[in-house]
């Protein structure tokens, strides 16, 4: 049977399930909390689709014998599903296991023909509908997540017929024969609806979600699970590696991510915590790459600058320089000393980079002469905005003394636009396909990220 996701598949387990090698059981540096009002929403959103799905529903043609209307064969054929209200549900965690999905005071409508010595047609209300399932979580080797259909319940309170005709015999011959034999299909029917799309369509749904993610020409994302799903009390915790790497060059991380304590917040659908851990990897990488060295000549400042790059600008720190080389432009070579830290704690983001700035006098040939080394310790803050689809943010130099704000001139009309156009492009949250988040809430906690938002599933 082919059926489409749908809500109950990619806002349920696409939500929950959001992203997917290394090693099991490690601390995650990315956790994503679906909390009460998340599952709330799921089930809401997967009424839905149960609804669409019921009525594809195939029902048997059901035979028997009357022998008070003249012995013969008289059958129930051609029976469709007219209509169905499914009201009441919830989603609940089942701890240790997964979710457990429940339907209650619904109804179906069948509409059918039978005939035997005579003919005719029936309508068939089918009342206090029940259905109760549990959605098994789990991981394979690879850290891609899996999901499993068991204990799939449906019951059925009462059946209530309207068959066309003089027919009180055989209303007689439904009730006492057809009515339990067709509860039964119905109830039996349904659960091969849910378990036939789960296997058929989420679980390959969930297989096709990356291991990995770009999120520039250097640094990848590890979106495996280092755990399968563990359902609590009142939320659904997915723990995923969130380990960055170098996409041409991938080396094992040296330290482990330290653990996280998420606050108990509710009031969102689902919260993502992100680890400093992974910040700051992907800053070592990024050092290790060179991809922070940098290098600024007077031509890349605004032309109409009253600040230059060059000796006449140094004469308050170096006017030796300024004696000996008058009036030539400079070039500034920096390196980052070692990869800067992202320091993470409540209310604040800052980071202290360490460089070495190297001077060049250029010379009328051309030619490159050093004329200065400087150790430097440089203070920024940074600022970061959680949108529908990632994570965003900018640098900014913090207060410093007369010769830092020269070098922090030159830095943020050269370098600082750069970098910040790469931050720009986004840390990206591991989202499945047609999920959109709003109502965000940011939080900066010690250590790690947190980042709220509900959930809008986008139909087609």
């Amino acid at each position: 049977m082919k059926t489409a996701t749908g809500p109950l598949l990619s806002t349920l387990l696409g939500l929950l399930l959001l992203s997917m090698p290394g090693t099991r059981g490690a601390n995650p540096a990315l956790v994503a909390r679906i909390t009460d009002k998340g599952l709330a929403y799921a089930a809401k959103e997967g009424l839905l689709t149960l609804q669409r799905e019921l009525y594809k529903i195939t029902l048997p043609e059901i035979r028997g014998d009357i022998k008070a209307m003249g012995r013969g064969q008289y059958e129930f054929h051609s029976l469709e599903i007219q209509n169905c209200a499914l009201r009441g549900s919830s989603l609940k965690p089942l701890p240790g296991q997964g979710l457990r999905l429940a339907i209650s005071d619904s109804s179906i409508g069948v509409r059918g023909k039978w005939k035997g010595k005579l003919h005719g047609s029936f309508d068939l209300d089918v009342k206090g509908v029940t259905i109760s399932v549990d959605l098994l979580l789990g991981m394979d080797p690879s850290g891609r997540p899996t999901v499993a259909a068991s204990g799939c319940s449906c019951r059925i309170r009462d059946l209530d017929v309207h068959i066309s005709g003089n027919v009180g015999k055989l209303l007689n011959f439904f009730h006492n024969q057809i009515e339990s034999k067709l509860q039964k299909v119905l109830e039996s029917k349904v659960c091969e609806m849910i378990q036939k799309s789960v296997t058929s369509d989420l679980q390959p749904y969930l297989q096709t979600l990356p291991v990995t993610a770009e999120i520039d020409s250097i640094l990848g994302i590890d979106y495996s699970l280092v755990a399968a799903p563990q359902a609590k009390a009142q939320v659904l915790d997915v723990m995923f590696k969130g380990e960055i790497f170098n996409r041409n060059h991938r080396s094992p991380v040296a330290t482990p991510t330290p653990a996280m304590n998420l606050p108990e917040d509710s009031k969102q659908m689902v919260y993502f915590a992100i680890s400093d851990h992974a910040f700051n990897i992907a800053s070592r990488v990024y050092h290790q790459a060179g991809y922070l060295n940098f290098s600024i000549t007077d031509d890349m400042l605004p032309p109409d600058s009253n600040i230059r790059l060059n000796t006449k600008a140094f004469r308050p720190f170096t006017p030796q320089i300024t004696r000996k080389y008058p009036n030539m432009n400079l070039e500034l070579l920096g390196t980052v000393v070692s990869a800067p830290i992202l320091n993470v704690s409540p209310g604040n983001l800052s980071l202290v980079p360490q460089m070495e700035i190297e001077g060049f006098v250029i010379l009328p040939s051309s030619a490159r002469e050093p004329v200065f080394r400087l150790g430097v310790v440089t203070n920024m803050f940074a600022s970061l905005t959680f949108n529908n689809s990632k994570v965003t943010g900018m640098l900014h130099p913090d207060k410093v003394n007369l010769f830092q704000a020269f070098l922090n001139y030159y830095l943020l009309n050269s370098v600082y636009p750069d970098v910040n156009d790469e931050l720009a492009k986004g840390f990206p949250l591991p989202l499945p396909r047609r999920i959109q988040l709003h109502d965000l809430d940011f939080q900066i906690h010690k250590g790690f990220l947190y980042l709220g938002a509900n959930v809008q599933y986008m139909r087609v």
